[in-house]
């Protein structure tokens, strides 16, 4: 006889997670859209890069915090989210990270809970969005990117969509200026037969770091002589 409390089972597994944009949802971001009009001049490119329908993983530059807003407010679809566990504990945040996309995601080791949560986003044809650098650059440049990103796209077959993200580190700063901020949709990245999860986390990072301003390249300034010319 099964037992139903089992240690094993996480308790993530008992919460609703959302998979559609709900009415929630869609009213945050058309207020969040309205506020952040006051001090963001949002600029985009390359929008026509992105797929109206079918599964896909966002891959972006992460500097700050507020890089969720140009990058939700730049994209014609609901994107769904992995967020630190941290920001759960409180019930009413929790009720309302879930009902925006969110799912928590324990930053000590791996979580292969939020692995399988990102594996059924994408299987209800979702947008995920990920972060490969696993953290914030605080604007110090690119940071050395893991490869979970390169490798949930390899285990889903889905396509990858690098965006480079400029400006969102100086929001408020020069406020009552709207300061600028710029959304790059870069051209999306298909895993190939025989890909390694190394060579196309790098192919990732490239791309973003082709559409960063040199200063905000860090360790992907400078491509390898060779890197991505085909054999």
């Amino acid at each position: 006889m099964p037992v139903l409390n089992s240690p094993n089972i996480d308790p993530r597994e008992k919460q609703r997670f959302q998979f559609v944009a709900t009415p929630f949802r869609v009213g945050l971001v058309f207020t969040l859209k309205n506020i952040f009009r006051i001090f963001m001049d949002l600029k985009i490119e390359g929008k026509g890069n992105f797929p109206q329908e079918g599964p896909v993983i966002v891959a972006a530059n992460h500097v700050t915090n507020f890089d969720v807003f140009p990058m939700q407010l730049s994209l014609p679809r609901p994107i769904f989210y992995m967020a630190k566990s941290e920001l759960f504990k409180n019930p009413i945040m929790d009720i309302a990270l879930r009902n925006v996309g969110a799912f928590p995601v324990h930053r000590q080791g791996k979580d292969l809970w939020a692995l399988k949560h990102a594996k059924k986003t994408l299987s209800h044809e979702q947008t995920l969005g990920m972060f490969p650098e696993g953290t914030r650059s605080r604007g110090e440049g690119l940071g050395l990117a893991k490869t979970g990103t390169a490798r949930l796209a390899m285990e889903a077959n889905v396509p990858i969509m690098p965006m480079a993200i400029i400006g969102s580190n100086k929001f408020f700063r020069e406020f009552p200026r709207r300061n600028q901020v710029t959304v790059i949709f870069c051209p999306p990245i298909l895993p190939q037969e025989g890909d390694d999860a190394l060579a196309l986390t790098d192919r990732i990072m490239f791309s973003i770091a082709a559409n960063l301003p040199p200063e905000m390249r860090g360790v992907y300034a400078e491509m390898p002589e060779g890197f991505g010319t085909p054999l």
